[in-house]
């Protein structure tokens, strides 16, 4: 009985650290904090400047950048062909601002990374503070990000380009 006991309890616990894995990506979270706040990135050609947020964003100021390998999958007018895909590594960054001539608070990132295990949907989802720290964790795999993202499917869940 007391071994059975001990089983039980050793499953339980190993099922709870499992769990608690796919809700915190400390790793992903600083690599990916590290990786955007590098430079390369180019602005979005429709907000080269603070923008009040389009719709029913979250988000409120807004200017939103990519890095050279998203930039890439652009076409002349600045814009990811309707139908078209990113290519993996590719990051998108949205600058969150307290107002239109405020400071960064906030930046919420996508990158294209399709193998990764706590991607949703291809991407990596996180939203980070400007010290570093995820208010919004990999681990989450775009939970709570991937509903509205999923209106713009035909330009690969990135909204800026329709609104």
């Amino acid at each position: 009985m007391k071994s059975k006991i001990l089983v039980l309890l050793s499953i339980y616990f190993l099922t709870a650290l499992s769990c608690k894995k796919d809700n915190v990506s400390p790793e992903n979270d600083e690599e990916l904090y590290r990786e955007i706040t590098q430079g390369g990135y180019s602005y979005y050609v429709g907000t080269p400047t603070i923008t009040a947020g389009a719709g029913n964003s979250p988000h409120g100021f807004e200017r939103v950048k990519f890095n050279s390998i998203a930039q890439s999958a652009l076409d002349s007018t600045g814009k990811l062909p309707a139908g078209n895909s990113f290519p993996s590594g590719s990051v998108i960054v949205k600058e969150i601002y307290s107002s239109a001539s405020g400071s960064i608070n906030l930046y919420a990132v996508m990158k294209k990374d399709p193998s990764n295990a706590v991607s949703g949907s291809g991407f990596l989802w996180a939203e980070f503070k400007v010290d570093g720290s995820a208010s919004f964790s990999t681990g989450k795999k775009g939970d709570g990000c991937i509903g509205c993202h999923s209106s713009s499917t035909n330009r690969d869940l990135v909204r800026i380009f329709d609104l």
